[in-house]
């Protein structure tokens, strides 16, 4: 079984935070998802990474990873340690998930959890459910297009061989997904018997990490830098959106961490039918990292013409 550093996949130190973690993770999801990268090895890279992000972002998970990392090699090659007891054997009967690899699978079985229509025995002739994860952009939430998937199924000869073939699927993505939803295709899992009923495909939604927006339920939030005299004064600003740019009015004497709504610019909505979320544009004041002696005098001059004082608050405290 071939050890997976995590770590090392993602490009991250074994002390880096959650923030950390996921700014890796969205970096590399982008630059490898299969919908766009040119990269030769594409699905499997992103794949690598996914599962990387599963188990570093989830405490448990890495928490658990963490005490069995030291019995990897650097070649590659991984010794378990004594006592060890894989996850997949501790879990009797699971989906197929063939976007995990056989070492994320002996430490926490199939998918990470025990799925509820994989918890159950499946009496014959009826073949196996398979759950595949779907990753997809905050894009194609809103686009009416299907999208194309390829997975992998047994297939079994007449004389009794097991063989591998792919299939093709084209999916429709439904208004309103949400990240882990499941969508089932029925009948396109694994087949059955002689004369038995074919398994489902579970597709588990992916929300590919967006470089601008992140998602809380049907909105979405995108932090709009300010620099001081914008933020004072206040100005018009062009604002991207999942449809393109808008004009934005930031007002005068704007706060970092405030929260301006620009209604009907989040992610669509199962119900009502065609309404979607809002966008939260947070403000946030940055300094130029650069200055001049010009720049500093003004600074200074207006230091001396202000009594504006930003810990005033404070003062009942000292």
């Amino acid at each position: 079984m071939e050890f997976k550093d995590y770590y090392k996949i993602l490009g991250v130190d074994a002390s880096a935070d959650k923030k950390a973690i996921k700014v890796a993770y969205r970096k590399l999801a982008r630059k490898y998802h299969p919908d766009v990268s040119e990269h030769k090895d594409a699905e499997e890279k992103f794949k690598e990474v996914t599962e990387a992000y599963e188990v570093l972002y989830d405490e448990k998970k890495r928490a658990e990873y963490d005490e069995v990392r030291q019995y990897g090699s650097n070649d590659g090659g991984f010794r378990p340690p004594p006592g060890w007891r894989p996850g997949a054997e501790r879990q009797e009967d699971f989906s197929i998930n063939s976007d995990f690899s056989d070492f994320f699978s002996s430490m926490f079985g199939h998918g990470g959890q025990q799925s509820d229509f994989g918890s159950r025995r499946r009496q014959a002739p009826k073949g196996r459910d398979i759950e595949t994860d779907l990753p997809i952009f905050l894009e194609d939430t809103l686009s009416a297009e299907s999208k194309t998937i390829s997975y992998t199924i047994p297939q079994y000869t007449a004389d009794g061989r097991v063989t591998e073939i792919t299939k093709n699927l084209s999916v429709k993505i439904p208004a309103g997904v949400e990240a882990g939803e499941r969508i089932r295709l029925k009948g396109q899992g694994e087949p059955g018997g002689p004369n038995g009923v074919d398994g489902d495909l579970y597709l588990r939604i992916r929300l590919v990490p967006h470089p601008l927006f992140d998602v809380e339920g049907h909105n979405l939030i995108i932090t709009v830098p300010l620099a001081p005299w914008e933020a004072a004064l206040g100005c018009k600003l062009a604002i991207p959106t999942l449809d393109g740019k808008i004009t934005m009015s930031i007002p005068p004497n704007s706060q970092t961490g405030q929260r301006l709504r620009i209604r009907g610019k989040g992610l669509v909505k199962k119900l009502p039918v065609g309404e979607r979320g809002d966008l939260f544009a947070v403000l946030k004041v940055v300094m130029p990292k650069t200055t001049n002696d010009d720049i500093k005098k003004k600074w200074q001059e207006l230091a001396d013409q202000t009594t504006f004082d930003p810990r005033s608050e404070w003062s009942d405290k000292l």
